[in-house]
Parts: structure tokens; C-alpha cells; sequence
């Protein structure tokens, strides 16, 4: 505990108190350090002392010292401490004590991010071992036909191998957008530390798993169920995680939303890099996919980590508890009120629009552009990995990052609206690159320049437009109401997510 004073000339003197507080105590207190107090800050004669109505300040002893000091005492109303105008003092002292903890609690919240999106962009990368493991031993290297096979002459993928990477977005994009939906509706019901630190447990025990069965010899058919439960569970608890955590995120200052996008954003840029090392080392399959599952459950464990270490932080829980008071309504009404009254509306559609182009165009129409340049060379081996994956990955991470130190334009202004909007003509910048193979569209953007220019904007302006409104959405409501917003936000992402995973079907075809 801690007793000080301060007046208009300034703060007097600030002692601890290690022992319980009583009247008899507290007039030691004021005996030892409100006179040479008031005497350091050369108070003139007719100061007045101020202190509330709690039991130490109005027992007998306590009054009576007073008085035989002469002190002038202004007289409060009972039970309102908050007349006291040191309280706002005592307020300050802790926010800047709280601050100390700033980069800690950005650190954490970045390495959250990382955790939520890293081990799915691992999964991703290791596709070609799951579609190697699907191989159909019997036709392996034979152009028959059988049940197991596709119906084109000369391919002897078997139906689970030519179907995987379908299948896989399916099973990725549902359960991604059910449980981001349930989330906003269960986050009140379900205790936070249980939702974020459960979900990390939950796809840490799946890498694990994953890590062990790259080790283990399995029919297709077994192997292929197997990897789809795994999906549908990393999805599904992704989701809740990625939910929960921009909701929490949202208690905090706007600026908490960067540091979560950051990290998400240093997750593609990781994987886009190991996939390069991977292929200049000519590793095999299996042992790239084991490191890239490996790696995957030391991000997750550290993620778990940083969030126990979490409410240690005294910043994090300064912001935690004044969000701590709630509405008597329940949360559905909360969340109604919330989409009626429009208030997050612009920014829940204008980062859905984002992730709907992004996803709409990268990596569908993105990946299938052909260099005009390498010629056979080293470069037509490099040219999607390092232009479309890692370009794309850098520049989307520059750009969210960059909202760690400017928010340009701001939560009201229309311009970010229409920034998002103009969004819409990479698709068919894009569309016109040298994507092959090619039956309706005329190539006017042939040159590789082109292509990596566009790239470089497409994921800048993706990065940081998506971090912009991910950090406004929530600030535009009442602190109260900033977790529930904060899912709402983290819904109309994943709902960007699988509108782009269905739109890029349609714009593949109309090439």
C-alpha cells in the first residue's frame, strides 16, 4: 500500500506501506511526512487538508491529532472516496508504472499472432507430402486406369491425390467460419484462458501427432481421414483461438490489434522462406515436412508461454479490469444492438472486402503466372516461390506492421473505405499477367516487372487496410462492448476468407 500527498505546487512526499493500516498508524503517518511536506513545498498559512471518510481518516485519534495541529479539514460526504482528487492521482501513478510493461505485452501479443496462423502456413507449405503419401502404390508410375484413378488419359494420380488440395480448402474454409461465428456467440460463456491457452493445446497435441505420422508407413485411404480430421480440428480451433484473441486485443488500445496482425503476417513470410530453403537444399519430402511440423509445435508451445505470462503483465490487467463491467444484458443482445446500430458495420464489410480480393486472386490466379524471362534458367524454378509466396509475404507484413506507427486515414474518415474498394482492380491486373494456361483473356502484362510491382502493391495495400480496420473496428463502440466487436471483426475476416476461397474458382475460369 502506498500513502502520499500533493498539492497545487506539487507532490509532497510518497512512502510504502508494508503493514495494515490503522487510525493509529495513519496518524504516524501523517505526524512523520504531511508536515514536511507542506513545508518542502513552501505551503503559505490557511492551506487546507483534504483526505475522505474512510475509518482511519475519521477515528477518534485521527481527529484529534488534527485538530491539535490546527489543521483546517475539508469535510466530504459519506461514501464518495471519489471526491478525493488524489484518486486521479493514484490513477496516473499506475498507468505509468502499467506502461513500463508496453513492449512486453506487444511482444506477447505478437508472438500470438505468429502462433495462430504459422502452424496452418506449415501445413500448407508441406502439400506436396500429403499428396506424395496419396499415391496409389498399384499404379504408381502406370498410366492404367483403375477405381483409384483419375479419368485423363496419361495421369495416374489416384482420386484421393487429385482431389487433396480441394478437399483440403473445404474442410479448411467451413469449420474456419462456423467456429469463428460460434465464437462471437460463446466467448462470454466460455472463460478466455480457457478458449486461447485450450485451442493452442489442442492444435499443439495435432503438429504433435502430425510430426509423429511423417515417421509411420499408412495405407492412402487411412492416411488421407486422418489428415482431414486434422484439418477440420486446426481450423476449428484456429478459429476460436483467432477470435479470442482479437477480442482480447480489442480491450486493449487500438494499436494491440498490429501487433497480433504483425505476427500473423511473419507467419506466411516464414513459411514462403522455408519452402525456398527446402527447395534450394533438394531435401526430400518427409524431412521437410517433419521440420516444418517440428518448428510449427515450438511456435504453438512458446505461444502458450507467452500467454500464461500474460496476466503477470500489471499494463494488461489495468486495461482487463476496466473492461471489466458489463451491461446487465446478456451478450446476443449486446451483439444485436451492436450490428443495429451500424456502428462497425463499414468496418467489418470494408476488411471482409480485403480478404475477399486477397483471397480471391492469391494464390489461385496469382500462382499460375509464367515468367516471360527465365528461359529454362534457374529462375522459372524460383520465380512462384520468390515472386508470388515470399514477396507477397514480406510486403503484406510491411504493411501491417506499419500501422505500428501510423493509422492513416483515421477510424471516420471515408477515405479508408475507398482505399478497400479500389482494391478490386488488381483482379484483373492480375487476370491479364501471364497466367497459363490461358483460354479466353488476352496477355497485356507479360513482362515479369509488371507482375511483381502488382504483387508488391496488392499485398502492401492487403496488410496494411486489413490491420486498419481490424484496429478501428473495435474502437468505434463503447469499451464495454470492444471484445464482443472484436470477435464481430474476426467473424467478417473468416467470412473474407471463404468468400475469396469460393470467388477464386470463378476468376480462374474466366481466365
Amino acid at each position: 500500500m502506498l500513502w502520499g500527498c500533493f498539492s497545487a505546487k506539487g507532490p509532497g512526499r510518497l512512502i510504502c506501506v508494508k503493514e495494515r493500516m490503522n487510525g493509529a498508524m495513519y496518524g504516524e503517518i501523517l505526524s512523520e511526512n504531511l508536515l514536511p511536506s507542506a513545508r518542502a513545498l513552501k505551503m503559505k498559512c490557511g492551506w487546507v487538508f483534504q483526505h475522505d471518510n474512510d475509518p482511519k481518516h475519521t477515528a477518534r485519534a485521527t481527529k484529534e491529532w488534527l485538530r491539535k495541529k490546527h489543521f483546517k479539514v475539508l469535510e466530504g460526504p459519506s461514501q464518495s472516496p471519489d471526491l478525493n482528487p488524489i484518486e486521479n492521482l493514484w490513477r496516473e501513478l499506475k498507468v505509468c508504472v502499467a506502461q513500463q510493461q508496453y513492449n512486453a505485452v506487444w511482444i506477447i501479443f505478437f508472438i500470438l499472432g505468429l502462433g495462430t496462423l504459422l502452424p496452418w502456413n506449415f501445413f500448407m507449405t508441406a502439400t506436396m507430402y500429403f499428396t506424395n503419401r496419396l499415391k496409389d502404390p498399384a499404379v504408381e508410375g502406370s498410366a492404367i486406369l483403375t477405381a483409384n484413378t483419375t479419368v485423363v488419359e496419361g495421369d495416374t494420380r489416384s482420386i484421393l491425390e487429385s482431389k487433396f488440395n480441394n478437399v483440403m480448402t473445404l474442410c479448411a474454409m467451413v469449420p474456419l467460419l462456423i467456429f469463428t461465428c460460434l465464437n462471437s456467440f460463446i466467448h462470454q460463456r466460455i472463460p478466455q484462458n480457457w478458449r486461447i491457452a485450450g485451442c493452442l493445446s489442442v492444435i499443439l497435441v495435432v503438429f504433435l501427432l502430425t510430426a509423429v505420422l511423417v515417421k509411420v508407413d499408412m495405407g492412402p485411404l487411412p492416411f488421407f481421414s486422418l489428415t482431414i480430421i486434422k484439418i477440420i480440428c486446426i481450423n476449428s480451433f484456429g478459429a476460436v483461438l483467432q477470435g479470442s484473441l482479437f477480442g482480447l486485443a480489442a480491450m486493449l488500445p487500438a494499436s494491440y490489434t498490429t501487433p497480433i496482425m504483425s505476427g500473423q503476417g511473419l507467419a506466411g513470410t516464414f513459411a514462403a522462406f522455408s519452402m525456398i530453403c527446402a527447395l534450394a537444399s533438394g531435401s526430400a519430402l518427409q524431412d521437410s515436412a517433419f521440420g516444418y511440423f517440428i518448428t510449427a509445435c515450438v511456435v504453438i508451445f512458446l505461444a502458450i508461454l507467452s500467454y500464461l505470462a500474460l496476466p503477470s503483465m500489471e499494463f494488461f490487467q489495468y486495461y482487463l479490469e476496466s473492461n471489466g463491467s458489463k451491461p446487465a444484458g446478456g451478450d446476443e443482445e449486446n451483439k444485436m444492438n451492436l450490428l443495429k446500430k451500424g456502428t462497425i458495420w463499414v468496418m467489418a464489410l470494408s476488411v471482409c472486402f480485403v480478404f475477399t480480393i486477397t483471397i480471391g486472386t492469391f494464390p489461385a490466379v496469382t500462382v499460375d503466372v509464367r515468367s516471360t524471362m527465365a528461359d529454362g534458367g534457374a529462375w522459372d524454378t524460383y520465380f512462384i516461390p520468390v515472386s508470388c509466396f515470399l514477396l507477397f509475404n514480406v510486403m503484406d507484413w510491411a504493411g501491417r506492421s506499419l500501422t505500428a506507427v501510423c493509422m492513416w486515414p483515421g477510424k471516420n474518415s471515408v477515405i479508408l473505405p475507398v482505399m478497400v474498394g479500389l482494391r478490386v482492380v488488381f483482379v484483373p491486373l492480375f487476370m491479364l499477367c501471364n497466367v497459363q494456361p490461358r483460354n479466353n483473356l488476352p496477355v497485356l502484362f507479360a513482362h515479369d516487372a509488371w507482375y511483381i510491382v502488382f504483387i508488391i502493391l496488392f499485398s502492401f495495400s492487403n496488410g496494411y487496410l486489413a490491420s486498419l480496420c481490424m484496429c478501428f473496428g473495435p474502437k468505434k463502440v463503447a469499451q464495454r462492448e470492444a471484445e464482443t466487436a472484436g470477435t464481430i471483426m474476426a467473424f467478417f475476416l473468416s467470412l473474407g476468407l471463404a468468400l475469396g476461397a469460393a470467388l477464386s474458382f470463378v476468376f480462374r475460369i474466366i481466365i
